[in-house]
């Protein structure tokens, strides 16, 4: 059993999210930055699709009941197992009554903590991820108790560790594919998009809105479908880059369409920072 103490900022159970539900209007969520929570699974030899802790720019404090094993991907927030510093994309062993807690953010934006066999929360259309309404919650809770399986084996001797490359946390390109109405802007302004630095603005998991306003031409769409990572231009000149929690359907154009890697990469970027959009 694990015991939320404190539940930092915005600290949530998901996995690799709610596939097959998108026609009755159930968003994808899952984990923001699929690439840093499936190797977080993978230390622990979990199913990548094993549910993890999807921690916000501050973590959480958390006391662990029973032995286990955990693994910590993605941003370094300082993690301390009973007031001990400890590696990120290391498997780590975990007595009974042991507590994790998070210092300061060094770099990235979410971290995973992954469980051995992964947290036991109730399976909600197919998945574990907190969404409301489809779930009772959005995040974790003060005092809440979070089941998972004890597991009290030693660790291998070599202690199953995962080198990172930087990259993930560091570069400014984000890749992206033509949206649907990427050609019906003007030849200047698709150069424009691709050249221009942009910077983050507000941000969660439904999407991330850019500062800088992009001239905009184009009339409204019918409502079309929408995905994580599609790029909507509107009216006011707004660009919107839908994220895991986002609508299904939308009615401003498309212009882009971030990649995979390029979804989990905007998942580790925070207010202010920039970014570049590279068509690939």
């Amino acid at each position: 059993m694990l015991k939320v103490v404190q539940t930092g900022l915005y600290t949530s159970v998901q996995d690799l999210g709610r596939l097959g539900y998108r026609k009755y209007g159930v968003p994808l969520s899952g984990v923001m930055d699929a690439y840093a929570a499936r190797q977080a699974n993978l230390l622990l030899n979990n199913a990548e699709n094993c549910a993890v802790l999807e921690c916000t720019q501050t973590g959480p404090t958390l006391l662990f009941t029973q032995p286990s094993q955990i693994a910590i991907c993605g941003a370094d927030m300082n993690a301390r197992l009973n007031k001990g510093a400890v590696a990120l994309n290391k498997t780590l062993r975990i007595q009974a009554n042991d507590v994790l807690s998070f210092g300061k953010l060094e770099y990235g934006m979410r971290c995973y903590i992954a469980i051995k066999h992964g947290f036991k929360t109730p399976l909600v259309l197919n998945s574990r991820s907190y969404y409301k309404p489809i779930t009772i919650q959005q995040t974790i809770s003060s005092d809440q108790l979070i089941l998972y399986n004890v597991f009290d084996e030693p660790l291998h001797a070599n202690y199953v560790k995962l080198s990172i490359n930087r990259t993930h946390f560091k570069q400014s390109l984000i890749e992206v594919q033509p949206g649907p109405e990427f050609d019906l802007l003007p030849t200047n302004q698709q150069v424009m998009l691709l050249n221009t630095t942009f910077h983050i603005g507000i941000n969660n998991r439904m999407a991330y809105q850019l500062e800088e306003r992009f001239p905009n031409t184009l009339a409204s769409i019918l409502t079309s479908a929408v995905l994580p990572g599609t790029v909507q231009l509107t009216p006011s000149g707004k660009l919107i880059i839908l994220m895991r929690d986002a609508q299904t359907t939308g009615g401003y154009p498309r212009v882009l369409q971030l990649t995979e890697t390029a979804i989990n990469r905007l998942a580790q970027k925070k207010l202010n920072n920039e970014i570049q959009f590279k068509l690939v």
